[in-house]
């Protein structure tokens, strides 16, 4: 099997309301959405997504995964996409670097690699896990009594995961929301305070030492490993690494030094599904939980987290997230990734990734390589 023609799309996707993090730091009101079509010489197709939670969260944006693609698209035609080794390593020789802008290539691969030994990407990932994957809600920063009715709204649709976001200079104001929140968790319930960096290491001790009588988890309290390590060392509470884990050397790290408890790989983030795996080994066989999920997009990347959270061990994953969910706008209307009605989700068990877009919604392809 060879590549012989990649199509790149691009859409946009416009958020159902605005959303604010990093105590109001982030807004965003739509995503820039990157779609990749890969042929092969046997007439299968391989799809993916690329989607970064736009361009000021993180050193990524979609036009860069585009930009990318002018030279990574180019150097895998007439290479077999089954190879995912060598077709990672050829990127990495071709672009060093910009791992966002290579996840939707290594995905498609894997599309096609799925399709043409008939098994969908989670059991190539080292074997699929059947129990339904948990959805983690994703609760915007606002008053403690705005939190918690959100949080309401998505336990009516049968949520028990939810990802709250807490982080700015006023620590007393995250200390209230957090321990409000807990104050009225529900049994059986997981809430867990994703910081997004938001914190210096001095805010973060000062919080997490505040609601030390409380067993809660903590992401991402700051900026560099670094200074999440600092955090670590004089408070008790885990932590869960997100931004901050990009590449298998900071995974390496974070097990060595003991920086967090849990990790939170995002696919896009750390360039695609093979280096994802790569990560998740490292993880386990150091003894982390885990949160699987995208850096945004729609179902086509809800989807592709799901996959690599269905390979992990029921009894060590915590939950995703379905970006889809905040969307106006369904790039595969009734197919991929949703919530069962139990706030479970479940990755397709059709060959390879088991969705692709509607052809209709992407439009014209804004480049073509052949």
């Amino acid at each position: 099997m060879k590549i012989r023609r990649i199509s790149v799309y691009h859409q946009t996707a416009p958020l159902t309301r605005p959303y604010k993090l990093s105590g109001g730091r982030l807004r965003f009101e739509e995503l820039d959405c990157t779609f990749v079509k890969m042929e092969s010489d046997t007439g299968l197709i391989g799809w993916a997504e690329g989607t970064p939670w736009g361009h000021t969260y993180l050193p990524a944006h979609g036009a860069g995964i585009r930009a990318a693609a002018e030279l990574l698209a180019p150097a895998l035609l007439g290479e077999d996409p089954r190879q995912l080794d060598r077709i990672n390593r050829l990127m990495d020789l071709t672009l060093p670097g910009h791992n966002y802008a290579k996840s939707a290539l290594d995905i498609a691969c894997w599309d096609l690699f799925g399709q043409s030994v008939e098994l969908p990407i989670a059991e190539l990932l080292g074997g699929r896990y059947e129990e339904p994957v948990p959805i983690a809600s994703s609760i915007s920063t606002d008053t403690p009594d705005g939190m918690l009715a959100e949080i309401n709204l998505y336990r009516d649709t049968g949520y028990y995961v939810h990802s709250v976001k807490v982080g700015g200079s006023d620590t007393d104001l995250d200390i209230q929301r957090i321990r409000h929140l807990k104050a009225n968790e529900r049994p059986g319930e997981f809430i867990f305070y994703d910081v997004n960096r938001a914190w210096t290491p001095a805010e973060a001790i000062t919080v997490m030492n505040g609601v030390a009588d409380l067993p809660v988890t903590f992401e991402q309290p700051c900026e560099t490993l670094d200074q999440c390590a600092q955090v670590r060392a004089l408070t008790r509470q885990p932590i869960s690494l997100d931004e901050r884990l990009e590449t298998e050397g900071d995974m390496l790290r974070i097990a060595s030094q003991h920086i967090g408890e849990v990790v939170n790989i995002k696919v896009n983030r750390v360039g695609g599904l093979t280096k994802a795996k790569r990560i998740r080994d490292i993880a386990l066989a150091s003894g982390f939980k885990f949160l699987i999920m995208e850096s945004g997009g729609t179902a086509v990347a809800d989807t592709q987290a799901l996959q690599l959270a269905q390979s992990i061990p029921t009894e060590l994953r915590l939950g995703t997230w379905l970006c889809q969910e905040m969307l106006s706008v369904d790039s595969a209307p009734g197919r991929g990734a949703r919530n069962n009605g139990r706030g479970e989700s479940s990755a397709p068990v059709l060959p390879g990734l088991g969705v692709s877009p509607d052809e209709d919604f992407l439009g014209d392809p804004v480049a073509v390589y052949e």
